[in-house]
């Protein structure tokens, strides 16, 4: 795997995919790669799936990521916040299938938050705050 993703990174990391995903094929696979920043974002698969899904799987990836993040998508940041990558990640495509392409829904789902919901960003609450707002979830979700 890592002998891979070095001869994958060597092969694209001269290349200008900072606008418009690129797609390429690699060792028998499709690859379609975007830079934001100082990161690469990658998303392989075998030669049988369909080029556009996999660019909106990518599109999906590199939005919800500049969203959770406050659009400061370095590898930083990302490192800072890979919980939240990562469950973004898990909440777009899980074992081979894509389950959610809007990136807004992503975000909001990784952040537990509704489009009615109001309590913001757990990371942006108090400790008292973020557990008056588990109490007020909780007992919104006991008195349904």
């Amino acid at each position: 795997q890592s002998n891979f993703e070095r001869s994958l990174f060597v092969k694209t990391c001269r290349t200008n995919a900072r606008g418009e995903p690129e797609i390429i094929m690699f060792d028998n696979h499709v690859i379609v790669y975007k830079f934001v920043a100082d990161v690469f974002f990658y998303v392989v698969a075998g030669t049988e799936e369909n080029e556009i899904a996999l660019a909106q799987v990518l599109q999906a990836l590199t939005e919800s990521t500049s969203t959770l993040l406050r659009n400061s998508v370095e590898k930083k940041s990302i490192l800072e916040n890979l919980d939240l990558v990562l469950i973004a990640m898990d909440e777009i495509v899980d074992n081979g299938i894509i389950f959610e392409t809007d990136s807004a829904q992503v975000a909001s789902r990784v952040t537990m938050r509704g489009k009615d919901e109001g309590f913001g960003n757990i990371s942006d609450q108090t400790l008292s705050q973020a557990f008056a707002s588990a109490k007020e979830q909780f007992s919104k979700h006991m008195l349904r």
